[in-house]
């Protein structure tokens, strides 16, 4: 309210001491006009609390082809089908007309799309689905061919403003249930929560804590037999409710700009990921050295310590294929510098790793130091490239040099040359590039809002720009690295990611704890963000803070096995955790673990090209086999999951001796021993801490390879192709081998087969390969679990010529399992083997 209150003091006391009756007439008006200037006032001040705004009814509406354009009273509203079953909807107070995104890269695909208007209802519709459009007021719901409800708004309250904020209400159907948006913490199910999507520094964050590092707006809801994905594209801080304090509807909701989502209609939830990763892009393959085992610490310096580190692992015969330095190998934190009294001669030490066979990651942060005798930071303020407030002057945070300006990666000349930076780190033998502190985070938590960013040449403050500053930054090192080497693939992991990341880079899950909830909580992350398009991701094994048992140290490094990201990683103050520092005992079970993983590499990195190709991920939550069990969502087995096709993980702690695990239908072996269980059903199994629960699906087609240290090791002649019986059900797999360094594989440098397995007519068929590699194994040789030796076990025929089977013995950990085998050698023509 501006009045001053001075002035009527004024006025009243002037008037107070005349008895003039023209005075005191006059006297009344001026009280009535404080009065309603005082009133209108206060009107004013209530006035700035925003009160909801509603759609409203339809006014106008234009059929472009296949997009459907809508006025309405109070917003503008695009439909687009992008393919047969994702459909976008586009809301806006403002003619829609921009249609950048750091996320979706693919274009509306030319579909068969029509527009029936009928009394207050149109209906758009695909081969695939329909979008019925209620008009007054304005309504939105999305139907299969078949009249079945996919999704539909909340009918009072639709799409509505308060203020700048924008928030869809959805409908909750019947026993709904929701999973995905990324890297959230808590339950398998997020049915009666809430999230927030706002990029932040969690250190040490607790098993429900929210928000954490990365934001993906991207859900997956399940009901009445049917799958739905719902993508958010706006950058913004956004707000997801699902049923939480309230019984009435699900919704999502942007700080500010528009409300811009598509929705993904599937006949499972392998096929919604498949489509959202279509849209939003796949992870490229990246090196097989970045599959195996990775150790990291922050506190390896100077040079003998992290070759002390790299002899033992050799020494002790504990595969490894990865080191990495943390901030500590810079000159004062700055980055793209080496501190030369603790590495003085950097090129020498990284030949010689790799001589080894280690590959090095180095940290990079993206603050850079305030000084004039700092080349990188004079260089970007010369060239206009950092960050601002809205007056020209740079944005300043204080993080590990000190006072830092930090680069604007939402500015394509900015991304450009941060790339060009990496030149010195990978002419020395850099091959790994570890983005850290790129939420952005600073000390005090929070960037300005006031700072503004280029945003690719659309300007923005760092309320849009602020969940994308670490995607960006990725994608700056990736594209920049991937130049500078020359056709090698690089490796690339970041801690902060928005939507569409997976394109450049790996992900973990930030500073965690020591504890075994904190374990399996990080199982239920990885499987998460693999839900949400981000498959090569894993955490802090043993917890990155405080200090781990044994014990912990154990189960979670054999569950780090069946993890995508498999790396062990403490802080300078908390305990040390190589395999050596809890006692031999340790040691050898943890070795043992590390060795099955290097043994696998050839299922593993067939899962990780088959991820490559269609977005679906490598560690899947049960919810990929059987959304509609009750099981797979009961939190006793919600951390459950299939590391590639074949096999099933039942995460548990190191405290525990039994547990009971739940196994979907069909017929499934334990890992070990080959005992054969029938599924869709529960089972108690004893989990000493040399036999983490792993159970193989019946038919699978497992290829493995010999042991080795690293995997520039030569593999060996021969490829172990293990098959499990099957009663009846055909089985197949693409089996598939390129050099696993280089981009040589886009060139048709590669050999890809499939591999039949056929109970019924008792054939296992190699199918002619494809492509230019020649394949790095000589030798195939076919080990058949729980086949009957006197019914499958005849002599066998390769290419209808007799061929010698035996019985072999195959030791896993402690245990043997006796199994049929044969051997031939493997040529690229079709290979049939009967028996």
């Amino acid at each position: 309210m501006q009045i001053k209150l001075s002035n009527i003091e004024k006025t009243i006391t002037f008037f107070s001491k005349s008895n003039n009756v023209t005075k005191i007439f006059s006297l009344s008006k001026v009280l009535i006009s404080i009065f309603l200037m005082m009133f209108f006032s206060f009107q004013q001040g209530f006035a700035q609390f925003q009160k909801n705004e509603m759609l409203g009814n339809l006014k106008d509406y234009k059929f472009l082809g296949e997009t459907v354009e809508l006025i309405a009273t109070n917003g503008f509203v695009n439909i687009t089908p992008y393919t047969q079953n994702i459909i976008r909807i586009h809301f806006s107070k403002q003619p829609i007309k921009d249609d950048f995104s750091y996320s979706v890269i693919e274009k509306p695909q030319k579909v068969n799309a029509s527009l029936d208007p009928m009394a207050q209802l149109f209906f758009l519709r695909t081969d695939s689905i329909d979008v019925t459009i209620q008009t007054n007021p304005l309504r939105f719901s999305c139907t299969t061919k078949d009249n079945r409800i996919i999704i539909n708004d909340d009918l009072g309250l639709g799409i509505s403003w308060i203020g700048d904020e924008i928030t869809a209400y959805k409908k909750i159907n019947t026993d709904e249930k929701f999973i995905g948006l990324g890297e959230k913490t808590g339950h398998l199910n997020r049915k009666g929560e809430g999230y927030t999507n706002w990029n932040t520094d969690a250190y040490s964050y607790s098993d429900f804590a929210d928000p954490i590092y990365a934001s993906i707006p991207f859900y997956i809801g399940i009901h009445d037999s049917l799958c739905y994905g719902i993508f958010l594209d706006n950058t913004a801080k956004s707000f997801f409710n699902f049923g939480a304090a309230n019984n009435r509807f699900s919704s999502f909701t942007v700080e500010s700009g528009d409300m811009n989502y598509y929705i993904i209609y599937g006949a499972n939830v392998a096929e919604i990921i498949k489509s959202y990763t279509w849209l939003t892009g796949r992870m490229p393959l990246p090196p097989k050295w970045s599959l195996g085992f990775q150790q990291c610490r922050y506190g390896y310096y100077p040079e003998s310590k992290l070759m002390e580190v790299a002899r033992k692992l050799r020494e002790q015969k504990i595969p490894c294929d990865m080191l990495y330095l943390d901030i500590d190998y810079m000159d004062r934190y700055r980055v793209f510098t080496w501190d030369s009294i603790r590495f003085p001669n950097p090129k020498r030490m990284l030949n010689e790793l790799k001589s080894l066979g280690f590959h090095t990651t180095t940290i990079i942060n993206p603050g850079i130091g305030i000084a004039n005798n700092y080349s990188i930071y004079n260089e970007a303020k010369a060239k206009n490239y950092f960050l601002k407030y809205p007056d020209g002057e740079a944005y300043s945070g204080e993080v590990w040099p000190g006072w830092c300006n930090f680069p604007d990666f939402t500015k394509p000349e900015a991304r450009t040359w941060w790339g060009t930076k990496f030149s010195g780190l990978v002419n020395d033998g850099i091959d790994g590039f570890w983005n850290d502190m790129n939420e952005p985070a600073m000390w005090g938590k929070h960037i300005p809002n006031s700072v503004e960013f280029d945003y690719d040449g659309r300007k923005a403050t760092s309320l849009a720009a602020h969940n994308v500053y670490g995607m960006q930054m990725t994608r700056a090192t990736f594209d920049g690295v991937t130049k500078l080497m020359n056709g090698k693939r690089p490796f690339i992991l970041t801690r902060a990611v928005y939507a569409g990341t997976q394109r450049y880079s790996s992900i973990w899950t930030g500073d965690n704890n020591p504890t075994d909830d904190h374990m399996l909580t990080g199982v239920r992350l990885v499987n998460s963000l693999g839900l949400s398009g981000m498959p090569f991701a894993g955490t802090d094994i043993s917890g990155f803070t405080g200090t781990s048992t044994a014990e912990l140290y154990t189960r979670w490094m054999s569950i780090g096995v069946f993890t995508p990201l498999f790396r062990s990683h403490k802080s300078v103050n908390a305990s040390e955790s190589e395999p050596w520092s809890y006692g031999i005992n340790t040691e050898n079970q943890v070795r043992k673990y590390i060795e099955l993983r290097y043994r696998l590499m050839p299922y593993i990195y067939n899962s990780f090209y088959e991820s490559s190709v269609t977005g679906i991920p490598i560690s899947r939550s049960l919810v990929f086999s059987d959304a509609f069990n009750k099981n797979v969502f009961d939190h006793k087995f919600e951390n459950e999951f299939m590391f590639g096709d074949a096999l099933l993980i039942a995460p548990c702690k190191s405290t525990d001796v039994f547990v009971k695990v739940f196994l979907p239908q069909g017929v499934w072996y334990d890992f070990y021993d080959d005992e054969q269980i029938q599924g869709n059903n529960i089972t108690t199994v004893e989990t000493p801490l040399n036999r983490l629960p792993i159970f193989v699906k019946a038919g699978s087609i497992i290829p493995q390879q010999s042991l080795k240290q690293n995997t520039t090791e030569n593999p060996g002649d021969t490829l172990y192709i293990h098959v499990y019986y099957d009663e009846q059900n055909p089985h197949s797999i693409t089996y598939y081998e390129d050099d696993g360094v280089t981009n040589a594989n886009t060139k048709n440098e590669f050999m890809k087969r499939t591999i039949n397995y056929n109970p019924a007519s008792h054939n296992i068929i190699l199918e002619a390969s494809s492509g230019n590699y020649i394949s790095d194994f000589k030798i195939v040789k076919l080990l058949l679990h729980s086949f009957k030796a006197s019914e499958d076990a005849k002599p066998f025929t390769i290419n209808n010529q007799t061929a010698k089977s035996e019985t072999f013995s195959w030791l896993i950990n402690d245990e043997t399992s006796q199994v049929i085998t044969t051997s031939f050698i493997n040529k690229t023509e079709k290979i049939s083997i009967s028996w």
